[in-house]
C-alpha cells in the first residue's frame, strides 16, 4: 500500500485536484511572459538600460528553474501541503512587495523572490499527477498541465499589455496574486500524506544553483571567468555526489540510459519553445510594426487551439502511447520551424498559422515526454527525477532565449528578415537533434536490457 493511501482512508478527487493546480499553474506561467511587453515602460519609468532591465527576465527565468527541481527533490522528503504553503507565501509576500516597487533593485528582488515561490506549482504539478492519478488517466492530467502552460505562455503578452497600459507595470504582480485563492481549495483536496522518503541534500542544492546560475551567466555574457566558475563547481559537486549518500540530484538516475535520453529531449523542446515564444514577438514588431497588444492576439490562437485539444490529446496519449505523439509532435515542430526559416518574412499571418500548428505540437511533446518519464522512474525517485527533467528543460529554456538574443545581435548587419531566417535555422537544427535522440530512444525501448527493464514502456 502506498503512503498516500496509508495516510489518507477518503479517497483522492484526482480530478478536481488536478485542474484546480492547473488554474494556479496557469497564472504562474503567464507571470514568465507578462512582462516581455512591460520592458519599455520599465526602462522608461526608472532610467534603466535594455541589458540591465533584462536581467527581469532571465533573472526570473532561472530562479524558476531552480527552485523547481529543489521543490521537486523536497517533496521526497516533505509533505506536498507544507510545500505548497511556503512556496506560495514566498510568492504571494513578493507579489506584494512588487506592487509598490519604486526602483530597479526592488524589482528585481520582487522578481526573484516571486521565482522562488513559483518554482512550487510547475515542481509539485507532474509529482501529484504522478503519486494520485492512475496510469490509465495519468496522460490526459499531464496533457492538461502541458496545455494549460502552453495557453498560459500565448494570452501573457495580452493580458501583460492590457494591465501595463491601462494600470502601469505594478499591476502585474497584483494579478500573480491571485494565485493565493487556489490554496485553501489545494489544502483541502491534498491528503496528508507522509514523504516516501527523508533527508535532503541543501548543499548538492546550492551546488545545483551555483552549477545552473554559472553556466547561464557564462553564456549570456559571452564570459570565460564565468565559464571558469562553473566548470570549478561542476567538478566540485561530481566530487560531492560521489560522497553523499543520498545527493541533491540522484546520480543512479543519469546511469539509466533511456532517462537520459529523455533528458535531452526535453532540453531541446524547451529550447524550440521559448524558443519560438521570443522570436515571434520580435519579428511581428521589426518586420510588420505591430504593437505589443496586437502582438498578443497574433500568438492566442495557437495557444486557445492548444487548449480546446488537451482532452482529446490526453485520450489519444491514454490509449495510443506516449511515443508515437512524441514522433507525430517532433515531425510537426521541424516542419513549422522549416516553413518559419523560410518564409517569415512573407506575412504576418505567416507566422500565426505556423503557431496554430506549433503550439499544440508542443503541449502534445511535452504531456507525452512527461508522462513518459514518470512511467520510467520508480516511485522512490519520482521527485528528483521529475524535478531534474523540469530543471533541463526551463534551463533549456533561458539559453534558448540567451542564444537566439545573441544570434540576431550577431546577425545585425543583415537585413532583418535575413537575420531571423538563420536563427530559425539554428532551432530546425535543434529539432531535428532532439528527433534522432527520440529515435534512438524510441529503438532502444523495443527489447528492454538488464537494469532498466521495462519501465520505458506505455
Amino acid at each position: 500500500m502506498s503512503s498516500a493511501s496509508a495516510s489518507s482512508p477518503q479517497p483522492v478527487n484526482d480530478r478536481l485536484i488536478m485542474t484546480v493546480w492547473t488554474c494556479g499553474l496557469f497564472i504562474v506561467i503567464m507571470n514568465t511572459t507578462m512582462f516581455n511587453v512591460s520592458m519599455p515602460s520599465i526602462i522608461r519609468d526608472l532610467h534603466i538600460t535594455a541589458d540591465l532591465a533584462s536581467w527581469i527576465i532571465s533573472g526570473y527565468s532561472i530562479g524558476y528553474a531552480l527552485s523547481t527541481v529543489i521543490y521537486s527533490r523536497l517533496s521526497d522528503s516533505v509533505p506536498l501541503r507544507r510545500l505548497l504553503v511556503i512556496g506560495l507565501t514566498v510568492l504571494g509576500i513578493a507579489s506584494m512587495t512588487g506592487l509598490f516597487a519604486r526602483s530597479f533593485a526592488i524589482l528585481l528582488a520582487a522578481r526573484l523572490l516571486q521565482s522562488a515561490g513559483a518554482g512550487v506549482m510547475a515542481g509539485l504539478g507532474l509529482i501529484i499527477a504522478g503519486r494520485y492519478v492512475p496510469a490509465n488517466r495519468r496522460g490526459s492530467a499531464i496533457a492538461m498541465i502541458s496545455a494549460g502552460s502552453a495557453m498560459a505562455f500565448g494570452m501573457g503578452p495580452i493580458v501583460g499589455g492590457l494591465i501595463t497600459e491601462y494600470w502601469g507595470w505594478n499591476g502585474l504582480f497584483g494579478f500573480t496574486c491571485l494565485v493565493l485563492l487556489v490554496v485553501p481549495f489545494l489544502l483541502r483536496l491534498l491528503p496528508k500524506d507522509a514523504p516516501p522518503s527523508s533527508g535532503f541534500d541543501a548543499a548538492g542544492a546550492a551546488l545545483t544553483v551555483i552549477n545552473a546560475l554559472s553556466l547561464l551567466l557564462a553564456i549570456t555574457r559571452l564570459s570565460p571567468w564565468w565559464l571558469a566558475v562553473s566548470l570549478l563547481s561542476l567538478i566540485v559537486h561530481v566530487w560531492h555526489i560521489r560522497r553523499s549518500r543520498s545527493p541533491f540530484l540522484n546520480s543512479g538516475l543519469l546511469k539509466n540510459q533511456s532517462y537520459r535520453k529523455l533528458l535531452a529531449v526535453g532540453w531541446c523542446v524547451l529550447v524550440m519553445n521559448l524558443g519560438n515564444l521570443f522570436l515571434m514577438p520580435l519579428a511581428l514588431a521589426d518586420l510588420y510594426g505591430r504593437s505589443p497588444l496586437a502582438i498578443g492576439l497574433t500568438i492566442a490562437p495557437g495557444a486557445v487551439l492548444s487548449a480546446i485539444l488537451t482532452p482529446f490529446v490526453g485520450r489519444w496519449i491514454d490509449r495510443f502511447g506516449n511515443r508515437l505523439f512524441l514522433l507525430i509532435g517532433h515531425g510537426v515542430l521541424a516542419g513549422v520551424l522549416l516553413a518559419q526559416m523560410l518564409g517569415v518574412s512573407r506575412s504576418a499571418a505567416f507566422i500565426l498559422c505556423g503557431y496554430l500548428l506549433f503550439s499544440p505540437a508542443i503541449s502534445a511533446s511535452t504531456a507525452s515526454l512527461n508522462n513518459e518519464t514518470s512511467q520510467l522512474l520508480p516511485r522512490e525517485s519520482l521527485g528528483s527525477g521529475m524535478g531534474f527533467m523540469q530543471l533541463m528543460q526551463f534551463f533549456g529554456g533561458s539559453v534558448s532565449t540567451a542564444v537566439c538574443g545573441l544570434l540576431l545581435h550577431h546577425y545585425s548587419a543583415l537585413p532583418a528578415a535575413d537575420s531571423y531566417s538563420k536563427v530559425y535555422a539554428v532551432l530546425l537544427g535543434v529539432s531535428l537533434i532532439s528527433s534522432a535522440v527520440l529515435a534512438w530512444y524510441c529503438l532502444a525501448s523495443r527489447q528492454p536490457r538488464g537494469g532498466e527493464g521495462t519501465a520505458g514502456a506505455v
